[in-house]
């Protein structure tokens, strides 16, 4: 390797900041602006398309930004990846398609979850309120933006039991999201909290 070319490979590569992604300063952002901001951006590929790899066997992560008002991470999805029926605690969020696809379902009580598939360009948002299920759509590997304000720290994550019982699991924001079992298929030491909220199982 010539000097010229060592001094190259020594240099630090240069990445631009996610601070350089307008959003409204020392504050926590409500599900619009969310979704404001991951669409710009989704829009600067240069700070994030160096994460994108995939595997079959679970989804990938990664955490662009964690600050005291928001979290961004990139989340890489193939076939049968599934969050699972969950809520996000405290936090709004959004979601940005980068490429490929993903299903999002909503639950509903008393019928079935209301369904859209969102591709390429398309966001969305949710409220801490919202219980929702995400997951792969299509033939091809999907990559997602995801930005969640205040900072994602907890989740519960929803079974339906055998009797129409609601049940919610907690977990933490490090834990990988996956369909739960009903509680009824559990030992008595792993049974979660129960909710309380009957209806139809979501199909």
């Amino acid at each position: 390797m010539s000097p010229t070319s060592l001094a190259q490979a020594q240099r630090p590569i240069y990445r631009p900041r996610l601070s350089s992604v307008p959003r409204p300063p020392g504050r926590d952002l409500s599900g619009p602006e969310l979704q404001a901001f991951v669409a710009e951006l989704a829009d600067r590929p240069e700070l994030w398309i160096h994460h994108v790899k995939h595997d079959s066997t679970q989804r990938l992560y990664q955490e662009l930004l964690s600050d005291d008002h928001l979290t961004v991470w990139l989340i890489c999805w193939m076939d049968d990846h599934d969050t699972g029926f969950h809520d996000h605690d405290r936090s709004a969020g959004a979601v940005a398609v980068l490429s490929g696809a993903v299903r999002e379902d909503r639950l509903a009580i008393g019928g079935p979850p209301r369904e859209r598939t969102y591709t390429v360009n398309e966001t969305f948002h949710f409220s801490p309120a919202d219980i929702h299920r995400v997951r792969h759509a299509g033939a091809d590997p999907a990559v997602t933006l995801h930005a969640y304000s205040p900072p994602l720290e907890r989740m519960g994550a929803y079974a339906i039991d055998h009797d129409g019982v609601l049940v919610r699991h907690p977990v933490t924001s490090s834990e990988e999201l996956r369909p739960q079992k009903p509680a009824s298929e559990l030992t008595p030491e792993a049974r979660p909290e129960t909710s309380g909220i009957r209806g139809a199982a979501p199909r």
